[in-house]
């Protein structure tokens, strides 16, 4: 029995570090034991963050931070526009080449494949601050909500049920399977730049140094915790248009720091809209880009949000109470 039980514990073991390299390595556990965070398989997840550090040694440059700012705003309209409301939502059509396109930009974004990432959104929309909510603010803490809930064994797995529209291709299998190979892909890549620039561009004072830790992993750690703020802050803060049966909220500033995804109280009253900010004054980047996209024939059929929809249900309307 003894034996048995260590064997059991260097298999989990082996398989957490391999899952660094492919993902389906890691298998979900049953019982108390999925809840726990399976520190060995998010050592690269606390790695990102102690790279950062790095700015300490490697200094700064205009170039460098502006190719992290670059990156951020690229990478989170390939999170937001695609992830969320291409794959999880499906709130305008696009082609093969195009969805596999931001799929890539987005697995480099170090939040795993579409496939998972769409799973679990869609698990949130289907029990929103029920039980089975993967990261409600109000049934868990604000910290499990922000980081927690995807770095327990519980939510590594893809929940298949809810993505089989998704599972037929192959190339999208492949990015969620190994989702380490594009964002190693990228630091390699920002690194070589780095490297050349510093040989023949030296007036931008850059150096590879600058490149791997502004433009990968100071840009990418940004990026994490600007879409977390959505699971989280958003859930807490801000002020609810909508009766709906949760408790998100629209924030301004979490739209800003999202390219729109702020207006979340908006989403849960209609998440099959394309459009998140649902007034004129309601700014949403990620919209207009994927009207940018629309007028350029590259996306198709964008679902906007039926005004009968849109004005329905109003906590401000006469005799509801507008909550804060």
């Amino acid at each position: 029995m003894v034996a048995t039980a260590k064997t059991g514990y260097f298999r989990r073991i082996t398989n957490s570090w391999l899952g660094w390299f492919d993902s389906t390595r890691v298998k979900t556990l049953p019982g108390n034991d999925a809840r726990r965070v399976d520190w060995l398989r998010v050592v690269p997840f606390i790695a990102m963050h102690v790279a950062c550090l790095g700015v300490i040694w490697v200094g700064w440059s205009p170039f460098a931070v502006g190719t992290a700012v670059a990156l951020y705003m690229i990478r989170m309209f390939a999170i937001t526009g695609f992830y969320h409301r291409y794959f999880s939502h499906r709130t305008f059509k696009t082609s093969r080449i195009l969805q596999f396109m931001f799929a890539v930009i987005g697995a480099s974004s170090a939040q795993r494949g579409p496939i998972w990432w769409a799973a679990h959104h869609r698990q949130h929309h289907a029990s929103t601050e029920g039980e089975n909510d993967p990261h409600s603010p109000v049934r868990h803490s604000l910290w499990w909500s922000h980081t927690g809930w995807f770095l327990s064994r519980e939510h590594f797995a893809v929940q298949e049920t809810r993505v089989r529209d998704l599972l037929r291709y192959p190339e999208l299998r492949f990015l969620d399977r190994f989702d380490i190979v594009i964002p190693a892909l990228l630091a390699v890549f920002l690194l070589l730049a780095g490297i050349a620039l510093q040989t023949y561009a030296p007036q931008l004072n850059t150096s590879g140094g600058q490149m791997l830790v502004w433009g990968f992993f100071v840009s990418t750690v940004a990026l994490y915790h600007g879409t977390f703020t959505i699971n989280s802050l958003a859930h807490r803060w801000g002020k609810r248009r909508y009766a709906t049966k949760d408790n998100s909220r629209n924030n301004f500033w979490l739209a800003l720091l999202t390219l729109g995804e702020g207006w979340h109280n908006n989403h849960h009253h209609y998440p099959v809209s394309v459009k998140q900010g649902f007034y004129w004054w309601e700014i949403d980047p990620t919209y207009y880009l994927l009207r940018t996209l629309s007028a350029l024939g590259l996306v198709w059929d964008l679902k906007p949000v039926p005004a009968e929809r849109r004005d329905a249900n109003r906590l401000d309307s006469p005799g509801r109470e507008h909550l804060e």
